[in-house]
């Protein structure tokens, strides 16, 4: 019922708008007044289906063309703004680090001073600048006194050095080497002196002149497993007196990583040595060395052997040796303490090259032979406090076989013989090194070297004392002064001395306690004037019997450097 009363709603309204669109039409065509309504049935058809056209739709979005492009002329005008004349605040800062810059290197100089004996001081340093390919450099010395502390002019000292040094730096390769040559003159002046009787100066005149070449190549600085270090050099000697000496020598330093726990090395040395004057002497030696080293969480074991042969004859010099090396490190504390200990032995070349150094009053005609130290027992160690403090202590049990001893010659006590132990000399030895370190301003040290001697003929330990000890100190005072000072002690020493009429005297030579003290005031990083003073105590201490040293020597003068 519901749905026919809806239906007849819908034609009702269906056919009302239908009359009205008619009644619209008819009027739009002109309709008069005079106009007849003509008669009009209205049908209404309650089963008939209304049906409506689809519409039509359009998808297509508005459309907007883009605008014409046109010739635009832009004009820019540019404005002169002028900061006023005056200091602007930035209240902004911008943090920058700062580039570290580097400081100007002084790689020469040249020093010059005067002192009291007549004493002329000069020296000088020249040496590339910052250089990652080559390090090239030269000095040259001359330091002498025209008088001395015995005879005036007699006793006077003249030292002259020129040297030349370089290295080249090449891939996982350094090659090296040196030349040296230098003349030494001093006198015997260790006579007894006569009254009335003046000594002629040339005839106790020695000069030294010694000639030093040496050559190297190694990869130290190369990560290779396989690091090794080649040496050959050559030593020549002359004298007053006719003697000469030439000694060359190359020795070989290898080691091998086998991982990262464990070494192998292996160490060579070769020496052939001419000596000449009254008679002719050639002394070769040979060493090989060959060890294994293995790291045991904080132990480092090494075990090895040495074999070592020397042509000498003296005091029936034992020409062939073998000597075990044992040796173990503990490291508790990683790079600040090490202990160790072992055994070994060493057969040790002997030059009157060298000798002359130690001793420059030697007689003509001494007997030279190498030193065999046949077993030493040893231990110490090493260790580093807070990065300020280094200690070094080491204790060694040795015995020696042809270990050299100065003593007066029976001939003429002004000069020196060497004399050898018969049998072995037994050494008890204690170095002790202490040092103090902080920031390149205050450096103080202490050192000490004690060795008790146990010989077995010689009725003393001829010039060699049982204890050498110093104590050095350096402070740097906002690098415009420099201060230097050392003390140090020599202990007292034996010579035997031959008086005239053949008979003989065991003479006993001066402690000595010594202190040296060095300043230098550096008015401009080119200008520097120094001050040394040598000896203060003013003693004439003999270190050698019958050769007293210098009282107070002053040495002042001025360094430049460029």
């Amino acid at each position: 019922m519901k749905n026919k009363v809806r239906l007849a709603s819908l034609a009702i309204v269906l056919s009302v708008g239908y009359s009205y669109l008619n009644t619209a039409q008819a009027q739009t065509q002109g309709w008069s007044e005079g106009g007849k309504l003509e008669d009009a049935e209205v049908v209404v058809e309650k089963n008939r289906v209304i049906e409506l056209p689809q519409a039509a739709r359009n998808y297509e979005k508005f459309r907007i063309n883009p605008p014409e492009i046109a010739d635009r002329n832009v004009r820019y005008r540019f404005s002169d703004y002028r900061l006023p004349d005056q200091d602007v605040d930035l209240q902004l800062k911008v943090l920058t680090i700062k580039q570290d810059e580097l400081n100007k290197l002084y790689g020469n100089y040249l020093k010059a001073g005067l002192g009291n004996y007549g004493s002329l001081y000069l020296k000088g340093y020249f040496h590339n600048k910052r250089s990652k390919d080559a390090s090239i450099g030269a000095n040259v010395s001359h330091v002498s006194s025209s008088r001395g502390p015995v005879d005036k002019a007699n006793s006077a000292v003249s030292q002259s050095d020129i040297g030349l040094h370089g290295e080249r730096y090449l891939q996982g390769l350094t090659i090296g080497g040196d030349l040296k040559y230098g003349r030494e003159k001093r006198y015997f002046y260790g006579y007894e002196p006569v009254e009335g009787v003046d000594v002629e100066r040339d005839s106790i005149k020695q000069v030294f002149n010694r000639i030093h070449a040496q050559g190297f190549f190694h990869n130290q600085n190369s990560n290779s497993p396989f690091l090794y270090r080649t040496n050959a050099r050559f030593r020549y000697i002359n004298d007053n007196y006719d003697m000469n000496e030439s000694n060359f020598a190359v020795d070989f330093r290898s080691e091998y990583g086998i991982d990262d726990v464990s070494a192998f090395k292996v160490d060579a040395d070769l020496s052939v040595l001419s000596h000449k004057d009254s008679a002719d002497v050639s002394r070769g030696l040979f060493k090989l060395t060959a060890a294994y080293e293995r790291q045991f969480e904080v132990v480092r074991l090494t075990i090895g052997a040495r074999v070592a042969y020397t042509g000498d004859e003296v005091n029936d010099a034992r020409q062939m040796n073998v000597y075990p090396m044992v040796r173990v490190g503990l490291e508790p504390i990683k790079g600040n303490l090490l202990i160790y200990g072992g055994i070994g032995g060493d057969l040790e070349r002997t030059t009157l090259y060298e000798l002359t150094q130690e001793n420059p009053y030697l007689a003509p005609n001494v007997q030279v032979a190498d030193v065999n130290k046949g077993l030493e027992i040893y231990g110490g160690f090493q260790a580093n406090i807070a990065n300020y403090v280094h200690l070094n202590g080491r204790v060694a049990y040795q015995n020696f076989r042809n270990l050299y001893f100065y003593n007066n010659s029976a001939a003429d006590p002004s000069k020196f013989e060497l004399l050898y132990d018969d049998g072995v000399t037994n050494v008890f030895n204690i170095f002790g090194e202490a040092s103090f370190n902080y920031s390149d301003e205050v450096r103080l040290g202490l050192k000490a070297d004690y060795n008790s001697y146990n010989t077995a003929s010689l009725e003393q330990p001829f010039h060699r004392p049982e204890l050498m000890a110093s104590v050095y100190a350096t402070y740097n005072f906002y690098d415009k002064i420099l201060f230097n000072s050392e003390l140090y002690y020599i202990g007292d020493s034996f010579g035997r001395i031959t008086l005239a009429d053949g008979t003989t005297e065991l003479r006993q030579a001066d402690s000595i306690v010594d202190l040296n003290l060095k300043a230098d005031y550096k008015f401009t990083n080119n200008f520097t004037v120094f001050l040394m003073a040598n000896n203060l105590f003013g003693k004439k201490y003999e270190r050698f019997v019958n050769y007293p040293n210098k009282s107070i020597n002053l040495i002042g003068g001025v360094t430049y450097s460029f």
